[in-house]
């Protein structure tokens, strides 16, 4: 088994903020794999879809973001999966909006999710699909940034962003980094 996870924060107050370009992806996944039933359990949002024949988890962790490290861990450990077996979705300040970027492992860039993930899990060794939401403009700060909703043009990037996620996660589950970086990055 497979787990795609997407992060972001629980609550309506945080519905398609920049942060929460994980979960908006995941949902798109769910969507198109017909996800038909989402459960809690370890601290998570979970729905099973089968792609290619494979059953995959998807995991919405809800502790909010700066401890998303402790449902994935939890997942982890129930369903005996490896940081090898997961791919994680998150927005990436250093990335143009409507964009995303494919890796395995490698730094954090100061995002608290990915750090509260790798102290968890022991290693920052997982594959990463990264959306791009840009940087703030002048001097607002990021915590702004990130917690608003984006609007007009910026709204039609967000959504274009979590689209490509949505579509290179199962990509890579099937196909691998290196494709999966040829096709998307």
């Amino acid at each position: 088994m497979k787990m795609i996870v997407g992060l972001g924060n629980p609550g309506d107050e945080y519905a398609h903020t920049r942060h929460n370009a994980g979960f908006d992806t995941v949902d798109l996944i769910a969507e198109e794999y017909r996800a038909n039933y989402w459960k809690s359990e370890c601290g998570a949002l979970t729905a099973k879809v089968k792609i290619d024949g494979e059953e995959v988890l998807l995991a919405k962790p809800q502790s909010y973001m700066n401890t998303s490290g402790g449902p994935v861990k939890q997942l982890c450990a129930a369903y005996k999966l490896t940081p090898n077996d997961i791919v994680v979705i998150h927005d990436e300040l250093d990335i143009d909006p409507g964009t995303i970027r494919v890796k395995f492992g490698g730094g954090l860039a100061g995002h608290n999710g990915l750090k509260s993930i790798a102290d968890k899990l022991q290693t920052k060794d997982w594959a990463r699909v990264r959306v791009g939401i840009g940087r703030p403009p002048g001097r607002m700060p990021v915590v702004d940034w990130v917690l608003s909703v984006p609007k007009k043009e910026a709204w039609d990037d967000f959504v274009q962003g979590a689209q490509r996620a949505a579509e290179a996660a199962p990509f890579l589950l099937k196909n691998g980094l290196e494709k999966t970086q040829q096709k998307f990055n």
